[in-house]
């Protein structure tokens, strides 16, 4: 028998003042038994951070062709696509060419440094990627913080992300490696 997710369920708030996006959702996150603790929080946290009403959680580690987030316009087509650790680069133009928009969320520290260095060059004719780094000790502090239940309220102003639960406070700072256009 193959092991089963792990449900996690999240309330979030979100204040986005440097795109006017207010707004709050009830969300359910599985977690796949492959998937480490920060992996999950990294997906509420991208969930943040490109909240919209049509923003869903995709198939995950488990599901190839499709990413870990993604919004789609109102007849299905891919608007955003949200990839997140350092994804294969075939990966990464496959789905520039499927989505108006194409967001790598990076983070490990080092091996994100690695991927980027590895990839930028290859990467560099897709006009519609952005690619977004979390360092390695928020990843960590996100990680810590996971319950099967969360209450969080996320703002974000200029560029800072302050993430505000039952144990506190975190402020991240997420590193812009390179943006659409």
């Amino acid at each position: 028998m193959a092991p089963k997710a792990t449900v996690y369920k999240a309330t979030l708030q979100v204040s986005d003042m440097d795109r006017h996006h207010y707004a709050g959702y009830e969300l359910v996150l599985a977690q796949h038994p492959s998937e480490t603790e920060e992996r999950l929080m990294l997906r509420l946290l991208a969930f943040a951070l490109f909240a919209d009403e049509r923003l869903a959680f995709g198939g995950g580690v488990s599901t190839e062709d499709e990413p870990a987030l993604w919004r789609k316009d109102l007849t299905g087509a891919v608007e955003q696509w949200i990839e997140l650790g350092q994804p294969d680069e075939s990966r990464v133009r496959k789905a520039c060419g499927r989505a108006g928009e194409v967001v790598v969320l990076t983070y490990g520290g080092r091996g994100a440094d690695l991927w980027w260095e590895k990839n930028e060059a290859a990467l560099a004719r897709c006009r519609n990627l952005s690619v977004v780094d979390i360092s390695a000790e928020d990843g960590k502090a996100l990680a810590a913080r996971i319950a099967r239940g969360m209450d969080v309220q996320v703002m974000v102003q200029d560029g800072v992300l302050q993430w505000v639960d039952a144990a506190g406070t975190l402020e991240i700072t997420p590193r812009w490696r390179r943006r659409e256009g």
